[in-house]
């Protein structure tokens, strides 16, 4: 065989599994090879918001990534006329390029004794006895066990036979001159339009060295967002999700000539879709991440770690049927978070529910601070979360 365990895909959740995986066993790095269809550096359309819980799982095996990056001291949301902002002490999270947050992440499961093919691309995959043969465009290659983490657009996930997901969202982002409207240290999340099951994002970002702000727009597509209220146009159209974010910037006085509007999708975890097969499982977006956000960065490197601890058991015992993937994920933190967020889709993004949830997110000062703990990976008083139950409460009886 080619590889004991070949990996697909080399963004952060292929990567992380690859480097958590050798820490765990490192006779198993010798024995691993990560593939991926683009050279590296390659460039990632993604808004590049990654919290410090993320970013601490990875320290604690001695990766860090020493990348150009925005540290984030602050949230902010908007809704209903109404803002809300908390700033913690210390850094939360930073925002980066994943051009270059990814190729560290690369080099580092490298250094680690990690195979690691690029320009690969996978077409397809059999399943034989005692291996797995995956057809690629550089020939066929041979391993005992295949981690999918190649995203949204899953060569693995076709391969089995997996639906799409329904939770599949839209993005589109561009890089403004950095105006003053947002603080240097700040994430702001703008629910306003309410004609979108999504949100608009505003982050601090670093573009060749410049400060800028990454102006972008999120909304789920059409299958998930016709069950949380989404609006169409007036002769039951689907707006153009560009268009929907020029007129938001004309609408902040940002000039909109000339900028380039990058697009790319999401795809969030639905716990009922399957995500294993004999042999194959899949982690990161190919397996599906926040779909309320859309957050992926932090929840990638946390799939790998989740799955390194799983798969190095399992390999190393001969033990690779996987069907228990999906209930070891669900017992994981990472798991309960992402199947908190996909049963809150509908409250969030729900005719009837969102004008509560935009009353609530804009005046509990206690939910927006244990967001922000949250994200940075710290604890959050139990204190906290008794005043945000209270505060949805007052703002459920407001009108």
């Amino acid at each position: 065989m080619d590889a004991e365990l070949l990996i697909v895909g080399a963004g952060p959740a292929g990567t992380a599994t690859a480097s958590f995986l050798a820490a765990l066993a490192p006779a198993l790095a010798a024995r691993t090879l990560v593939v991926d269809q683009d050279e590296f550096p390659r460039d990632k359309v993604c808004a590049g918001a990654i919290g410090q819980r993320a970013e601490a799982r990875l320290a604690a095996i001695g990766v860090a990534p020493e990348v150009p990056g925005v540290p984030v001291r602050a949230l902010a949301v908007r809704a209903g006329g109404r803002e809300l902002r908390v700033r913690e002490d210390a850094v939360i999270g930073r925002v980066v390029r994943r051009c270059d947050f990814d190729t560290a992440l690369l080099e580092a499961a490298r250094a680690r004794g990690v195979a690691v093919r690029t320009g690969v691309r996978v077409t397809g995959l059999r399943r034989r006895p005692g291996s797995i043969e995956v057809a690629t465009s550089a020939g066929a290659l041979s391993a005992r066990v295949v981690v999918g983490a190649d995203g949204v657009g899953s060569a693995v996930r076709r391969a089995l036979g997996l639906p799409k997901g329904r939770f599949r969202a839209q993005a589109v982002e561009v890089d403004t001159p950095d105006d003053g409207s947002l603080a240097p240290d700040e994430l702001r999340f703008d629910l306003s339009d309410r004609r979108i099951a999504g949100y608009a994002w505003d982050f601090p970002t670093l573009v060749a060295g410049r400060r800028m702000i990454g102006r972008g727009l999120y909304r789920l597509g059409r299958e998930a967002a016709g069950g949380v209220g989404a609006a169409a146009g007036g002769d039951g159209s689907w707006p153009d999700l560009a268009a929907l974010l020029r007129e938001r910037l004309q609408a902040l006085g940002v000039a909109t000539g000339g900028l380039a509007v990058r697009r790319f999708a999401e795809r969030g975890l639905c716990p009922s879709e399957p995500c294993a097969r004999p042999g194959v499982l899949l982690v990161g977006e190919a397996a599906g991440i926040d779909p309320v956000l859309g957050e992926g960065i932090a929840q990638a490197v946390l799939y790998g770690e989740v799955a390194a601890r799983y798969l190095a058991p399992r390999i190393l015992g001969g033990d690779t049927d996987f069907a228990d993937w999906p209930a070891a994920l669900a017992r994981t933190r990472l798991g309960l978070d992402l199947r908190v967020r996909a049963r809150a889709l509908g409250v969030v993004y729900g005719v009837r529910t969102r004008p509560f949830v935009e009353r609530w997110l804009t005046r509990s000062h206690a939910l927006a601070r244990a967001g922000a703990r949250y994200f940075a990976g710290r604890p959050v008083p139990r204190t906290w979360l008794a005043r945000a139950v209270l505060d949805a409460g007052a703002a459920a009886l407001l009108r």
